[in-house]
């Protein structure tokens, strides 16, 4: 439980964050007469840091404050790996998606299948994005936010649920993409605070490096100082399964779903849709730092004994002691920090939780306005779309809220995410790769592709859940990503030889002549350039790979 000068400052700030929302969304702009244009995509006046700011906002959420801390007590610094892995997919997004989404000027991702292969693809794709936005970026975030905030306030989880869902989704269907972006930036800032006031009130405890280092190989633990870990390790996050899995999940993630390139199509050019996601490939550096090794000097702490975890002990049914270390963030910040920092830091947890539903909401209007309502009226007016789409995001939130009890069966919630993205995800890596890059690559083809390979992986996903102990069951989830993926990648080129491309998709403009041509755009002079930053971002991580390999 926390004092009434933290709970002042926690309210304060939600406040404060609706207020912000709710200005931007509505205060007067010049009338461009494009309604939809204006609320769906902030009439494509995003500039780069505000970009990259909401990027790493809709991002990161309190699930992973909490859930990466967790991890780092856990296993270490392992799952930073979902963090830095990131960057280089951002580098694609930046190089090859970003000047093909933009200069074909379309509005959503399903938008896109749909000039490239079919309209049953766009469809698939929309039902597929409304749904993981819901399930994803919304159900797992309200559930990691009840459960902080139940802990922290001691206020049923449903009801505090129930409470942040109003509020955000007040400023965010009323504002739309704007009071998104423009709140998102705000929030990136405070939780970004918020994690370093964490992160250093844990380091002042620990006192340095050394310490870290003596504890872990005292214990036998020093393997958790390691981001890549030899092939076979228990942990099921092998270099192998890491350099071969994570594409599968990040293409997708940051490159194929609505509700984070939203952001980018709403840039107001090429160049700062381009800087913009590069830059939110060098925030992601940071996560490891302040969100996973806070975790793991938790462990620490608790190893020397200046950290108390009986709150999160309960004794099983066969008497033994049991630890359930989804709890250990909120234990760090009543324990390690003063009051006022602690109001603070819940405002972090918030910023995380309110940032990442308000972009999913605004996706989930935009796709189920522009891709499935226009079609069944299509001379419907912007207004009408508009309202169709708060609609959609009013739906949204109530479903997401029906489906936590659900979810909550997971022990992990991070790896409870990265489980469904990972059977959901390679299709659709699938048919955007191929279809950027391949010009063969036919619309029959994909729509198979599409509809087989998520049959496959919802097949394989309840087969693992129903029987857990099988052969498929021991096969870790990165890896069971790329094994759907080279499925996927051989039905389609099958497929396309089998039904091949009519005149549609032989529109050059609708694909790559070849991987350099993207990169023919000259950029912004100096230190902007995307080529320039690219690079740097390359050289920044395969040095950090290289100190915590």
């Amino acid at each position: 439980m926390i004092g009434t000068t933290d709970i002042i400052i926690s309210i304060g700030y939600i406040l404060f964050i609706v207020t912000i929302g709710l200005w931007a969304g509505v205060r007067k702009r010049p009338d461009t007469g494009h309604a939809s244009g204006a609320y769906f995509l902030a009439g494509k006046t995003l500039r780069w840091p505000m970009i990259g700011l909401a990027l790493f906002a809709t991002n990161i959420s309190c699930l992973h404050l909490v859930s990466l801390a967790q991890s780092g007590f856990d296993t270490g610094l392992l799952n930073g790996n979902f963090e830095w892995m990131a960057a280089f997919t951002l580098i694609l997004l930046a190089l090859f998606f970003v000047p093909f989404y933009i200069r074909s000027g379309v509005a959503t991702l399903p938008d896109f299948l749909e000039r490239r292969y079919n309209r049953a693809c766009r469809d698939w794709l929309a039902i597929v994005s409304i749904i993981s936005a819901v399930v994803i970026h919304i159900a797992f975030s309200f559930l990691a936010g009840g459960i902080v905030l139940e802990t922290l306030f001691g206020i049923n989880m449903y009801v505090s649920i129930i409470a942040i869902a109003a509020l955000t989704g007040l400023y965010t269907i009323v504002g739309g993409l704007r009071a998104v972006v423009v709140t998102e930036s705000v929030q990136s800032v405070v939780l970004i605070a918020g994690a370093v006031i964490i992160t250093v009130a844990a380091w002042n405890r620990v006192g340095h490096w050394d310490q870290v280092t003596k504890v872990l190989t005292a214990a036998g633990e020093a393997d958790k100082l390691s981001m890549i870990r030899p092939a076979g390790d228990p942990s099921g996050m092998s270099w192998m399964a890491v350099f071969l899995g994570y594409p599968v999940l990040g293409i997708w993630y940051w490159c194929a779903d609505q509700t984070i390139v939203q952001r980018v199509l709403g840039a107001k050019d090429e160049n700062h849709a381009r800087a913009g996601a590069l830059f939110c490939g060098f925030i992601k550096i940071l996560p490891v730092f302040i969100f996973v090794l806070p975790g793991l000097l938790a462990y620490v702490l608790f190893k020397t004994g200046a950290l108390d975890i009986s709150a999160l002990q309960h004794t099983a049914t066969d008497g033994k002691t049991v630890t359930d270390t989804k709890g250990i963030y909120t234990l760090m910040i009543t324990q390690l920090l003063p009051g006022g920092l602690i109001g603070i830091l819940v405002a972090a947890l918030l910023s995380g939780l309110m940032s990442q539903i308000a972009g999913a909401l605004n996706s989930i209007a935009t796709l189920a306005s522009y891709d499935l309502y226009k079609r069944f009226r299509p001379q419907t007016s912007d207004e009408e779309l508009v309202k169709a789409g708060r609609w959609a995001s009013g739906i949204a939130l109530l479903v997401a809220v029906a489906l936590l009890p659900l979810l909550s069966l997971y022990q992990s919630l991070f790896e409870g995410i990265n489980d469904i993205i990972a059977h959901i995800a390679p299709p659709i890596t699938c048919v955007f790769l191929l279809g950027i890059f391949w010009a063969k690559a036919s619309p029959r083809s994909a729509q198979l592709t599409l509809w087989l390979g998520s049959l496959l992986g919802a097949t394989v996903y309840t087969i693992n859940k129903v029987y857990p102990e099988g052969w498929l069951g021991g096969i870790p989830f990165m890896m069971m990503a790329f094994y759907l993926f080279v499925v996927c990648v051989i039905l389609q080129i099958c497929f396309t030889f089998i039904f091949p491309a009519d005149g549609h998709t032989k529109d050059s403009s609708l694909y790559w002549k070849g991987c350099l041509e993207p990169l023919q755009s000259k950029g912004w002079s100096g230190v902007g350039n995307y080529k320039f930053l690219s690079a740097l971002l390359l050289l920044v991580m395969a040095v950090l790979y290289g100190i915590f390999r």
